[in-house]
C-alpha cells in the first residue's frame, strides 16, 4: 500500500448529554428516552454539547506508526471508534486505505456466546478476509495467546486476561493494513505485555500502519517515532515522540524552588523542602554540570525512636532515579523531640530533564509521613544525543589493546 494510509480533514464529534445512540433497544428503553427528552422541553432547558473532537487533521502515511498521548477524556477513545466506523463524525471526513484492525477494549469485536474458535473466524471475515486464509494464520494465533485448551469455550466464560490475549492474538496475525490499539496493554500480565510489544514492532517492520494509543510513555517511545497530543478533543501537536512526550508531561508540571508547610508535629511534621543551586540559594531552574542541594525542614514533636528520613527524586514518567535514607549514614539515636534542618547533597549525576522531590519520614516499624510531590525542579543541559539516559556517570574506561595488528611483509 503507498501514500497515507490515514487522513482526516476537520474531523469533530459531538455528544449530547442524556441521548441515547443504541439502535436495538427496547420500547419500554424508547418511550423512557422520549418521555425524558419532553420533559427536558417542557423545563426549557438545552441538553449540554461534548465534543470528543474538535477540528481534527491528521495524515498517517502508510506504514508509519503514530503514538497517541493525551489524559482521560482528551479524545484518543474517539478518535479510534471513527477511525474504525464504530462512530461517524459530526463533521469532517476521516478516509482509510486498506483494511482496519482494532484492538479497542475487552469486549469490543467478540461475540459471547461464540467459542474462542469461533471468533476467530468471525473476526477474519469481519475483516475481509477469507477462510483459507483465516486457516492459514490460525495456528499462529493459538501459540501466541497461549490458551488452546479453551478455544472450544464460549469467550463469555473468559478471564479479561484470557480475552485480552486471544483478541490481540486476533488482531495482530489477520493481516490488517491499518492496526488501531487503544490502551489494551494494560489489562494482561508483564509477561504478555512484552510479548504484544514485540509483536506490534514485528507488524510495523511489516510495512503495516500502526495507531498506538497508550499512557505507557516507554512504549510509545520504542514503537513509535512519530506521536500527536490531544487535549480536550483539539489536536495539540504532534512531531517526534520525545519531544512530544516532553511537552505532554511538562504541561502538568509547575516548577518550584521551596514548599512550606504548617501541620502539627504529631509526631512528625514537614516545615520547609528546598532545592539549591552551588551558590546556596534556592533555585527551580539548575544546570545539569553542577552539584545541587535538597533541604528538608522537620520536626519531631514526640520521641519517635529509630525516626528515619527519606528523599526521593523521580523523573517525569515516575522512574524513582534517587532514593536515599538518612539511616544510610547517621547515627542510630536518632527521633528525639526537636526542629531539624537535613542537607542532601546531589553530584551532577542526573540528566536533563524535569524532576519531583517526594519525602518520606518514619521508622522500620510506621510510615508516619510521605509527601509525594513536595516541590519540582528542572536540570538544564546537553542530553548529548541520549535522551532515555536516567543518569550521566562519566564513569572511567579503560581500553587495552589486546592483539597487535597483523601486517603482511613485515
Amino acid at each position: 500500500m503507498t501514500g497515507n494510509a490515514i487522513e482526516l480533514s476537520r474531523v469533530s464529534k459531538r455528544y449530547l448529554l442524556g441521548d441515547d445512540y443504541g439502535v436495538g433497544g427496547s420500547l419500554r428503553e424508547a418511550i423512557s428516552s422520549a418521555l425524558q427528552r419532553s420533559g427536558r422541553a417542557a423545563k426549557g432547558r438545552g441538553r449540554e454539547e461534548i465534543w470528543s473532537l474538535r477540528d481534527v487533521d491528521l495524515t498517517v502515511a502508510a506504514g508509519e506508526s503514530l503514538g497517541v498521548v493525551g489524559r482521560n477524556g482528551a479524545g484518543k477513545s474517539t478518535l479510534l471508534k471513527v477511525l474504525t466506523r464504530i462512530t461517524e463524525p459530526t463533521s469532517g471526513v476521516a478516509r482509510t486505505q486498506g483494511r482496519v484492525g482494532a484492538l479497542l477494549e475487552v469486549g469490543t469485536g467478540f461475540h459471547p456466546e461464540l467459542t474462542g474458535r469461533e471468533n476467530v473466524f468471525l473476526n477474519g471475515a469481519i475483516l475481509g478476509m477469507g477462510r483459507q486464509q483465516i486457516r492459514r494464520q490460525y495456528d499462529a494465533i493459538v501459540d501466541f495467546s497461549g490458551i488452546e485448551q479453551f478455544l472450544d469455550t464460549p469467550v463469555k466464560r473468559y478471564s479479561s486476561g484470557m480475552y485480552l490475549r486471544l483478541a490481540f492474538a486476533v488482531a495482530a496475525h489477520l493481516q490488517a493494513d491499518i492496526m488501531l490499539v487503544d490502551e489494551i496493554l494494560a489489562v494482561g500480565d508483564a509477561e504478555f505485555q512484552r510479548k504484544c510489544l514485540g509483536k506490534m514492532a514485528e507488524v510495523e517492520r511489516s510495512g503495516r500502519t500502526v495507531l498506538f494509543v497508550s499512557h505507557n510513555l516507554d512504549a510509545l517511545l520504542r514503537l513509535c517515532p512519530r506521536s500527536i497530543w490531544l487535549e480536550h478533543g483539539k489536536l495539540v501537536a504532534e512531531g517526534p515522540t520525545q519531544d512530544i512526550l516532553d511537552a505532554y508531561l511538562a504541561s502538568g508540571f509547575r516548577r518550584n524552588a521551596i514548599t512550606r508547610y504548617d501541620e502539627p508535629a504529631d509526631p512528625v511534621a514537614l516545615r520547609a523542602v528546598t532545592v539549591l543551586d552551588t551558590s546556596e540559594q534556592p533555585s527551580s531552574l539548575l544546570r545539569r554540570d553542577e552539584p545541587l542541594g535538597i533541604e528538608v525542614e522537620f520536626e519531631v514533636g514526640r520521641s519517635v525512636p529509630g525516626l528515619d528520613l527519606s528523599v526521593i527524586v523521580s523523573n517525569l514518567r515516575g522512574l524513582r532515579v534517587l532514593d536515599e535514607a538518612w539511616s544510610d549514614n547517621a547515627p542510630t539515636d536518632r527521633g528525639r523531640p526537636g526542629r531539624y534542618r537535613a542537607r542532601l547533597s546531589v553530584p551532577a549525576i542526573l540528566a536533563s530533564g524535569e524532576y519531583s522531590v517526594g519525602i518520606w519520614i518514619g521508622s522500620a516499624y510506621e510510615s508516619l509521613l510521605w509527601q509525594d510531590d513536595a516541590l519540582q525542579f528542572r536540570l538544564e543541559g546537553s542530553m548529548r544525543g541520549r535522551p532515555d539516559r536516567v543518569l550521566t556517570l562519566q564513569l572511567g574506561w579503560q581500553v587495552d589493546i589486546q592483539e597487535e595488528p597483523i601486517v603482511p611483509g613485515r
